[in-house]
């Protein structure tokens, strides 16, 4: 995606040919400014303190952690404690895990002295490839808009079509493009007059933050709403249809993603407004069947519910306290939305029911 015209990735090589470089996602919206990645420590604290996030992001990113590791020490002990340390940063995006077995499996193949030039390059293909299966994921959910655009024009004469996300699922969430964004560049970019509901999405405000500043970037209109604001506009035919990302899919559809989705898809439920849900293959997890049951769901700093980070009268960025002092907090950062509340799963090969017959037809090679 672009950034006042230029071409930008969410992370790429340094131009030394070794580090890495990301955009610090905890200093937007309100300063864009880059991080260098020089070690397996500094890819972990990145997506550990969410500098980068997003599913397909922190899978790319624990790649580049892996190809860090092995330019230090590319055995087999040293790659297995690297391995364990980026599997730990963040338990509930399963794209962690499969970036890390992507990593072991091509590195495994090649002997040691080989490691290194494997690393960097494996991890630069997964980048590559989140890039094209987003970009697929966009035209295939572009349809969708393209339809419920259709249909409200000719059922109540609107001038557009308006579209409900919650969280960032965004080209800041990927290595570009988007999952649940990336339907919306694609009909925004074809001319299809679309406006999109951008939840603040509580306690991090990736969705006021992160969401709104690259829609703004890229020029798509849009409203920053309450997190509670969303069962409002579908009672009164605001929305017209919902798409949300998530951090992981079970085999039988359950969808995991952040704390307040599960809520935003009972409303569409009971205001029949279409609830899709975009991924790439990469998030799901065909091992996990009940995903209320079996996704660990991650519990983060109480600081981030009890104080929130602004920009000041003055232009300085500041935290401040919201709650009362002596005040305990919880902070659940994903729930699950079960498979019998998402209208359709949108992937990179097309767009399925959330069942295990709809994700088996999409991906065959899952059968048996």
């Amino acid at each position: 995606m672009k950034i006042n015209g230029t071409p930008t990735r969410t992370i790429w090589p340094a131009k030394d040919g070794w580090a890495v470089e990301i955009i610090d996602q905890t200093r937007l919206p309100h300063e864009l400014v880059n991080v260098r990645l020089e070690s397996l420590a500094d890819a972990a604290h990145a997506i550990k303190a969410m500098l980068v996030r997003g599913a397909p992001l922190i899978g790319a990113t624990a790649a580049y952690g892996m190809a860090l590791a092995a330019r230090a020490n590319s055995s087999d002990l040293a790659l297995t404690v690297a391995y364990n340390i980026l599997h730990a940063t963040r338990p509930t995006a399963i794209n962690l895990k499969w970036a890390l077995d992507q990593m072991i499996t091509a590195l495994g193949k090649v002997p040691e002295d080989q490691r290194m030039a494997a690393a960097y390059a494996r991890a630069a293909e997964i980048c590559d490839e989140d890039v094209a299966i987003n970009s697929a994921i966009g035209d295939n959910g572009a349809t969708l808009i393209q339809a419920a655009w259709e249909s409200a024009r000719r059922a109540r004469g609107a001038d557009r079509v308006n579209v409900l996300t919650h969280c960032n699922a965004g080209w800041l969430a990927t290595v570009d493009w988007g999952t649940a964004i990336a339907p919306i560049y694609k009909a925004h970019d074809a001319g299809i007059p679309v406006h999109v509901w951008v939840d603040e999405t509580r306690p991090r405000n990736q969705g006021a933050s992160l969401t709104a500043r690259e829609l703004n970037w890229h020029g798509v209109p849009h409203t920053v709403i309450a997190d509670n604001t969303g069962g409002h506009l579908m009672q009164h035919g605001m929305v017209d249809l919902c798409i949300v990302g998530t951090d992981r899919v079970t085999s039988n559809g359950d969808v995991c993603n952040k704390i307040g989705t599960y809520l935003k898809a009972l409303a569409a439920k009971d205001n029949a407004v279409p609830f899709y849900v975009a991924l790439p293959s990469p998030t799901i997890d065909w091992s996990v069947a009940d995903g209320i049951k079996e996704i660990p769901i991650e519990e983060r700093d109480a600081a981030e519910q009890t104080h929130m980070t602004g920009k000041a009268a003055d232009g300085s960025i500041v935290s401040v306290q919201v709650t009362p002092d002596g005040s305990p907090a919880g902070n659940w950062g994903f729930d699950v939305t079960p498979a019998r509340l998402v209208s359709g799963l949108i992937t990179e090969r097309g767009i399925c029911a959330a069942s295990p017959e709809g994700l088996r037809g999409l991906f065959p090679e899952r059968n048996g």
